[in-house]
């Protein structure tokens, strides 16, 4: 899942590439230094690009043994109580979190939050993006139920399953890497609990199935 567009590709058992395609969508930017986008968009253009490859390669969708995910890093996806996306998502790229990443960084410390979380603030990273929506953005920041990175919104979307994998959690700027599970300090600087957070798992483990009705519309 890229920024610019998503690449999905079928590989059979010997690692070869049977077929691959791409799907493409917009990018918003209504102000500079802003870059966000529709979480919908990448789930519609994923399902699309996986369709024209199980088509192209004329292969039977019931032999496909798993779905891997891998996607952009940082970018903050909120959802409500009734798990609807509560805005568009704001990308790795946006730049707008500059003061919150000044107040991470020199109000709290870089030692600080080094020790947290093994990295210092930089505005790309999720949680400077968070505090962006709880000072600028209120109505929305209260009405948080999960909180997700890009790749992690489009499993739940095609599974059902809040999930999260370390590596790509690392940049939250939420993780304690050392430790592997999320901060204490870091949630509560960011007013959020460990419940709105996907539960983390290794990058190898199974974490669920594709849904009926998204592996029938595939």
């Amino acid at each position: 899942l890229g920024t610019s567009s998503v690449k999905v590709i079928l590989v059979n058992n010997d690692g070869k590439v049977v077929a691959q395609e791409k799907g493409t969508y917009d990018l918003i930017q209504e102000k500079a230094g802003y870059s966000e986008q529709n979480p919908e968009d990448w789930v519609i253009s994923t399902i699309d690009a996986m369709k024209k490859v199980i088509d192209k390669s004329k292969v039977d969708k019931n032999k496909i043994e798993g779905v891997s995910y891998s996607g952009q890093m940082h970018g903050l996806i909120l959802l409500d109580e009734e798990n609807n996306v509560l805005r568009p998502a704001i990308l790795w790229n946006d730049g707008r979190a500059i003061e919150e990443t000044n107040y991470l960084n020199q109000t709290i410390g870089k030692e600080k939050i080094s020790s947290y979380t093994g990295n210092i603030a930089f505005a790309g990273f999720t949680a400077p993006k968070l505090l962006w929506v709880y000072s600028n953005e209120k109505e929305n920041f209260d009405k948080i139920n999960k909180i997700m990175l890009p790749k992690d919104y489009l499993i739940y979307k095609m599974t059902g399953v809040f999930a999260s994998d370390v590596s790509d959690a690392s940049g939250l700027l939420l993780l304690d890497v050392k430790n592997r599970k999320y901060s204490k300090e870091m949630l509560s600087l960011c007013h959020i609990n460990e419940n709105n957070l996907p539960k983390l798992y290794e990058s190898y483990e199974v974490i669920g199935f594709l849904k009926k009705e998204i592996a029938q519309e595939i």
